[in-house]
């Protein structure tokens, strides 16, 4: 035996309805009123009544794209109601077109309509019980109090979003960074190399343009992850996974190609999930990020990179045998990439040091709590 799927209607299907239901439930609320009036003397008037009756209705299908004018139409018609029905105690469009008003609009354009709502409202102390007129005068309040707070929610709402997509933005920003000046940078490095001994050392020159292409894969694999959340698959291609610190290795061997003899050394990493992604990410980032330094800048030979884990802290070492503070003076870029390196660990709560050493030299030291970022 099988059981029938019941498909629930959607969020903007139980609009639709409302929109139409809304409308002609008011008509035929307000319609009853005029219609049975005690005296229910003059035509006229019981004529008037009815077209008000069906202006305020019809004005409420309006109410989200027009809430200025349908609150105007309701506020009219529900004078005109109110004067020839005045039992009916409450003013029911206006009241639903004010909630729709303070949904829609902020409280200097929908504040003044509902001190008018509270006049419509007042008539009662006129026409009605003293304790009829007291009770309905809350109700314009809480209608327009419920709208606001549909606002503000839909305000809070977008400004998160937006503030994610900038956040997002300038994430995918820094990572393009770090990916292309370091690809670039190997690849600039290898390409002079291979110029250097094409003729006399063919060999070398050949295994030049091999690091050469290996880097230009490696960079167009990590352009593809990045880009997938925009375009999940490019090329026909699923996205790769984030580099981790387990794949420094990988990151290192063109720059042992390129002439720069560079160490790593892990301590205390009890190996994969005892980093939080977003702390391995941005370690394997600043690594990258100092090395590519080092090799653009430095005139270095050799880098020693030291991933220590300690009691809820990931610190970083990056420390070459170069001249970094003079290079990177003279050219500024270096300055900008440990900026960005500054970012990602003040992103997690974290510190990093850059400077020359005393006895030569240039370091990167970089602490990146573990607990804020699980």
């Amino acid at each position: 035996m099988h059981t029938a799927h019941v498909r629930q209607p959607s969020r903007s299907q139980l609009q639709r309805i409302a929109d139409i239901a809304i409308p002609v439930v008011v008509v035929l609320y307000l319609g009853g009123l005029v219609s049975d009036r005690p005296n229910h003397s003059g035509e006229l008037l019981t004529l008037v009544g009815m077209l008000a009756a069906a202006a305020q209705g019809a004005a409420l299908y309006w109410r989200r794209s027009h809430p200025q004018i349908v609150m105007a139409v309701t506020l009219a018609g529900g004078l005109v109601t109110h004067l020839i029905a005045p039992y009916g105690v409450f003013p029911v469009a206006a009241l639903i077109a004010i909630g729709s008003l303070a949904a829609a609009r902020p409280p200097r354009v929908s504040l003044p309509a509902m001190v008018v709502l509270l006049g419509l409202t007042a008539l009662n102390f006129v026409t009605g019980p003293v304790g009829d007129a007291a009770f309905a005068m809350a109700f314009p309040i809480v209608a327009w109090a419920l709208g606001e707070a549909a606002r503000n929610r839909r305000a809070a709402i977008e400004e998160s979003s937006r503030r994610a997509a900038g956040e997002e933005q300038a994430r995918i920003a820094r990572e393009l960074h770090d990916v292309i000046a370091h690809s670039v940078s190997v690849i600039v490095v290898q390409a002079a190399a291979a110029d250097d001994v094409f003729d006399e050392r063919p060999d070398q020159a050949r295994a030049a343009l091999r690091s050469i292409e290996s880097a230009g894969r490696e960079a167009l694999g990590e352009l593809r992850r990045l880009l997938a959340p925009v375009h999940r698959v490019i090329d026909g291609e699923a996205a790769q996974p984030q580099p981790r610190l387990e794949r420094l290795g990988e990151l290192v061997e063109p720059l042992r190609a390129a002439g720069l003899h560079v160490a790593v050394r892990r301590e205390g990493v009890d190996g994969a999930g005892a980093v939080p992604a977003g702390v391995d990410l941005s370690a394997y980032r600043i690594v990258q990020e100092a090395l590519t330094n080092t090799l653009r800048h430095a005139g270095a030979t050799r880098a020693d990179v030291t991933v220590r884990s300690l009691p809820g802290v990931l610190e970083v070492d990056v420390v070459d045998d170069g001249r970094g503070a003079v290079a990177a003076s003279a050219s500024g870029t270096a300055g900008r990439g440990i900026a960005g390196m500054r970012e990602r660990a003040a992103m997690l709560g974290g510190t990093l040091d850059a400077g020359p050493l005393p006895d030569g030299g240039f370091r990167v030291h970089a602490r990146l709590p573990l607990e804020a970022s699980r």
